[in-house]
């Protein structure tokens, strides 16, 4: 039977089956001394720096805070709150220059200003975009909206064309692929594994860049739903000032949630609505279960499915005709110095 406590799992023996996938895949698989964690005093970095302490050990883990010249600084404060209530010394990155190099601010002001021509980050305006919030209520599309914040505090918004869309998300995403290049580096220098800290709403309905923040050696956390990170959190002590922060995407200039970006509903019923769908609870016992009408409940998983099927390009692995190819055996020992070198050669 369908209730609103049907994605309660148990903390204890949940955090022990992703401490055997950590151990499993990190040190006997991969062959790894330990892991890389990106921490950004957001709840599922935090998770999964936890999990990654308990069943690894702190001096087996690597947290590295990579903020930028736009990021909260709230951000760093939590993460270097969370680093030492773990055990873990954190590691310093600023990746300001790197996007600086990367035209990744100049090439989306430059989408902004088509919109805003008066928008000036060097006059204390931001800038944001957002999705609307009536999903429940409307049945409306995902179509974004341009919000910038004047330095007065007054909010304009604007619909986003495709272009600006798309110029502006493509120059953005350089920071979660900065990212990953810095977590990488650190991964090699120590021989360590990168853990991924996206979970199930992010990766099956597309929250995150492809080579970015879903570039990863192992996602201890990628099939648990948003609510069931904060059970765990819970469990394993992540800090109370974490663990009541409202999710962010620390994206853009002007704050911005990730259920006004991205998501559209509150985590609580979104999760508990994707879950009813994907289990073929019927509509209408979901809807008396959490008071609202089976059009409500209609809307809201249709938007799920229009997410999973827009989306779907993110989670493909590259093609190829690798295994379809036959195999090729490796050069013996004995083989002659002058073939190794003529396979390289015309290579």
């Amino acid at each position: 039977m369908f209730t609103t406590k049907s994605l309660e799992i148990d903390p204890k023996a949940e955090s022990e089956r992703i401490g055997s996938l950590l151990v499993g895949s990190v040190r006997k698989t991969l062959r790894r001394n330990g892991v890389v964690v990106g921490i950004s005093g957001g709840i599922d970095s935090s998770v999964v720096l936890a999990l990654c302490v308990r069943s690894l050990g702190a001096d087996r883990v690597q947290a590295i805070m990579m903020p930028e010249k736009e990021s909260d600084r709230e951000s760093e404060k939590l993460a270097r709150d969370l680093a030492a209530h773990f055990g873990v010394e954190p590691v310093l990155e600023n990746i300001t220059s790197s996007l600086e190099g990367f035209g990744c601010y100049a090439r989306r002001d430059a989408a902004i200003r088509r919109i805003f021509p008066e928008y000036d980050p060097a006059s204390g305006y931001k800038a944001k975009i957002t999705l609307p919030q009536n999903l429940l209520d409307e049945e409306v599309l995902n179509v974004f909206s341009l919000t910038i914040l004047l330095p007065s505090g007054e909010a304009l918004s604007k619909p986003l064309p495709v272009t600006e869309f798309r110029e502006i998300v493509s120059a953005s995403n350089f920071k979660q692929r900065a990212r990953m290049s810095v977590l990488y580096y650190h991964a090699e220098l120590n021989n360590y594994a990168v853990g991924g800290t996206g979970n199930k709403n992010e990766h099956d309905l597309g929250f995150f860049v492809k080579y970015g923040d879903g570039g990863a050696d192992v996602k201890p956390i990628a099939h648990l739903y948003k609510t069931q990170v904060y059970q765990l959190a819970e469990f394993l002590r992540v800090p109370e000032s974490i663990r009541m922060r409202p999710p962010t995407t620390d994206t853009y200039s002007a704050p911005s949630t990730q259920q006004e970006f991205f998501f559209r509903l509150p985590f609580d019923s979104m999760d508990l609505l994707w879950w009813a769908m994907l289990n073929h609870v019927p509509t209408a016992e979901v809807a008396a279960a959490m008071n609202l009408t089976s059009e409500q409940v209609t809307r809201a998983q249709n938007d799920f499915v229009r997410k999973q099927r827009s989306t779907e390009y993110l989670r493909h692995e590259p093609f190829s005709l690798t295994e379809a190819a036959p195999s090729q055996p490796f050069l013996s020992a004995a083989a002659p110095a002058s073939s190794t070198h003529d396979n390289h050669a015309h290579a």
